[in-house]
């Protein structure tokens, strides 16, 4: 499958696969206490190259028949993986629709990179792969997350009770949509 490469003022998004797996393990492994806090608890085995080698084959597999599509993000200055973005769920025929996930190293948050990326990632998704609707759930406890889909102009449709089980806990989100036509 051929790479995307998007490019932004200070960032490189790109579809990687399993030859980039030691560059996914270091960043995992290099956020895994970070991260824990927003996310289901990953099993041991995650944080192997043979499991990160499993699940960006399967990532693969998941993008050629479109149910997602994956950027991770680099930094222009260093080349540095530092998170990535990913459109789940994606859904065709009359809904045209995704979720929205995406994770930031813990040494470059409120920077503004993941704002930048999101909004790189954001127009490819509406342009290219002709989305309509972009949803993003959150966990109210989450503002920095909050305050990056709001600079973007999603817009808060209520919250949705006991949603996801993060860390072992079933956590409230806030569901945060974005339209096509709120760009144009």
């Amino acid at each position: 499958m051929k790479k995307t490469i998007l490019k932004s003022k200070r960032l490189i998004l790109k579809t990687l696969d399993e030859k980039d797996a030691a560059e996914v393990l270091a960043y995992y492994q290099r956020n895994k206490e970070f991260l824990s806090q927003w996310e289901p608890n990953k099993k041991k085995e995650y944080y192997t190259l043979d499991y990160q080698i499993k699940l960006l084959k399967d990532q693969q597999k998941k993008m050629k028949n479109g149910t997602l599509f994956r950027l991770w993000i680099y930094k222009k200055s260093n080349n540095q993986l530092i998170g990535s973005i990913a459109f789940n769920n994606i859904i065709r025929g009359s809904f045209q629709s995704c979720h929205l996930g995406y994770k930031l190293d813990k040494d470059e948050i409120n920077q503004g990179y993941m704002t930048e990326a999101i909004k790189t990632a954001v127009d490819y998704a509406f342009k290219e792969l002709k989305l309509h609707r972009i949803e993003a759930n959150i966990m109210p406890k989450n503002k920095a997350s909050l305050k990056v889909v709001e600079k973007l102009g999603f817009i808060n449709e209520g919250i949705s009770k006991k949603y996801l089980k993060i860390n072992g806990s079933w956590e409230d989100h806030i569901h945060m949509v974005l339209l096509i036509e709120e760009l144009e």
